[in-house]
This record gives structure tokens, sequence and C-alpha cells, in this order.
């Protein structure tokens, strides 16, 4: 399969990419910053450099891959405003050029429990803006699935995890969000769900069946 995947210079997609390739899939990476793109041939995937926060009509850029993985976003230390045009609005750009090309597949990385706000003011919003993103996904006429991982760490993968619609907050590594990812790459079934990710005692695949057997 071709999948693009959306923020491909961050951590997640980071580790995302090798998987994919491995799994015989070939993987377009959608980035910002020009200056990433050397780094992303290296490692075998193709860059396609597209500032989501500036441009408006990306259909023509974004082609028509078999699927699309957002794991795009704003970063901790952005200010609100990025937080809604990359977040939200960002998710939104490739959606719509989802629906004018024919791509059925959309995977999207969220945050857990997105509709209670806590934290301060910036993060509060940072949770809306992606409530509001997966809820434009959900009313979409796309294949989705959206994940929402706890805390993210930086601690090596273990491949062990728990999936669930509603899970009580922990942490789980970035590799391991990106496993399941990957996995979910190969799982129609899991189309027209949502599910909170963490740190769990089951490998991936098996939590994902879980997750499909309890909706």
């Amino acid at each position: 399969m071709h999948i693009l995947v959306a923020g491909a210079h961050g951590q997640i997609a980071m580790h995302l990419h090798p998987i994919l390739m491995e799994r015989g899939h070939n993987v377009t990476g959608l980035i910002r910053n020009p200056d990433h793109a050397e780094g992303l041939r290296a490692i075998g995937v193709e860059p396609l450099i597209c500032d989501l926060e500036s441009e408006h009509e990306i259909a023509g850029m974004v082609g028509s891959p078999d699927a699309i993985v957002f794991t795009a976003g704003a970063g901790p230390g952005s200010g609100a405003e990025r937080k809604r045009t990359l977040d939200r609005d960002g998710a939104m750009k490739i959606i719509e050029a989802a629906r004018a090309n024919g791509i059925h597949r959309y995977i999207m990385v969220s945050a857990m429990k997105a509709e209670q706000p806590r934290g301060n003011e910036v993060f509060q919003y940072y949770l809306q803006m992606k409530a509001e993103a997966d809820a434009a996904l959900r009313a979409s006429p796309l294949e989705w699935t959206i994940v929402r991982p706890g805390r993210l760490t930086d601690d090596p993968g273990t491949g062990m995890v728990l999936a669930a619609h509603d899970l009580n907050r922990a942490d789980i590594p970035r590799a391991d969000v990106a496993g399941v990812l990957a996995a979910l790459i190969e799982m129609p079934e899991t189309s027209g769900l949502q599910f909170d990710v963490v740190a769990g005692g089951d490998p991936i695949q098996e939590a994902l069946a879980a997750a499909v057997r309890e909706a």
C-alpha cells in the first residue's frame, strides 16, 4: 500500500516509517520544513513539502495514496493559534483532500479524553481543537479510525498495550503508538472506531482485536 503520513518528521512518525516499510508499504511523508526532506529520503520515505497552516487547496499535492495517517501537531511549546491552524484546521484540510481524491482510509492520532477540559488555558484549547477535528472526521464518509493515546513517553516500545473505548489516563511510549498505527493500516475492521490506547499487557494486534470486539 501507499501510505501518506502527515507530520512525517514528528517523533511518532519517525518510529512509524520503518515499521511500515518493513511491512512492504511505500511511504510519503508530508512535512512543512524542507530542511527535513533529506532526512526522510535517507530512511526511504518520499518527502512531500506542504505547509498545512498556509496552504488552502492541498488535494492536488496529496495525490491518491491508499491511506492517510495524521500524526501532525503543533507541539507542547506552541501557542493557542497553532493548535487551531494545525491540530484542527490541518486535520480538516486533509479530510477534505481525502474526500476530493477518493482516499477512503484515514487514521487520526488525537488526544485522550479530548472533550474533558483540564490543564492550563492553552492545553484546554488544544484539547478543544483535537475534539473538533475528531468530530469532523467522525462526520465524514471516510473509513476513519481515531487513536487517543495516553501521555506520550520516550521509553522503548514494548509492543504491549491496552486499547478500549474509554480508559483511565496512563503513559504509553511513542514507539508503541507507532506500532498501533502500523497495525491499523492492515485492520479495516477498525474503521468507524475511536479508542484510547495506553501501555498494557497485550500484544498490539490482540489489544486492537479486543477493542473491535468491545465496540
